[in-house]
């Protein structure tokens, strides 16, 4: 939906449902998605380039304001796609707009940074935790970790050095599924790292919650 400033990217929103007013003025119920910098906290380093939240947040706009159409994928979904387009989003959380509040309220997290997956990082995979890895984190460019055939984490490796052979390991399309449950290191809470959401000025206009 068209942004209040011409500098500022589109506004994406869920439409619910569509309906004419006494004037046959058509009108649009939407429900809104929030950016990762339109939250209070910001955007964090694990935020995806095509994140977005699914808020509480309804309007009701003119469908004048529609400038086109985009697909929000689930987390899931959108790691399997091939190639991601200029409309393809995704969104992993539910975002309450008033308080700031997440579901899930929790990620899993992978490497040494311990940090939730971002899906435009690459990433390694252990063969014997199964746990994946920044290249930075683990001294290694990303055009080492483009070889890669093998890679034991320092912690599998009885020689951190000796084991390691180099093969193309590109960003995970399944890293989420091919992490067992026990293999998670631990879950970092969301909530309060990324709070309550800022108010939109110009038409349409996100009124404040």
């Amino acid at each position: 939906m068209r942004p209040s400033a011409s500098d500022e990217p589109p506004y994406v929103a869920r439409v619910e449902k569509i309906e004419a007013d006494h004037r046959n003025d058509v009108k649009v119920r939407v429900r809104w998605y929030y950016r990762p910098e339109e939250a209070v906290g910001g955007r964090r380093q694990f935020h995806g380039a095509k994140e977005l939240f699914l808020s509480d947040h309804y309007d009701v706009q003119s469908a004048h304001t529609i400038e086109g159409k985009c697909t929000v994928h689930t987390f899931k979904d959108y790691t399997k796609l091939e190639d991601v387009g200029a409309e393809d989003y995704f969104y992993r959380f539910e975002y309450t707009a008033a308080t700031g509040g997440f579901t899930p309220d929790g990620v899993a997290v992978y490497c040494k940074c311990e940090m939730p997956y971002n899906p435009d990082d690459l990433m390694v995979q252990c063969e014997g935790c199964k746990d994946w890895f920044h290249p930075s984190c683990i001294a290694m460019t990303i055009e080492d970790a483009k070889k890669l055939d093998r890679f034991l984490c320092a912690d599998c490796s009885p020689d951190d050095h000796a084991n390691r052979s180099l093969n193309d390991f590109p960003v995970s399309a399944s890293i989420e599924t091919k992490v067992s449950p026990a293999c998670l290191p631990l879950v970092v809470p969301c909530t309060g790292k990324v709070a309550s959401a800022c108010e939109r000025d110009g038409e349409p206009k996100r009124r404040k919650r």
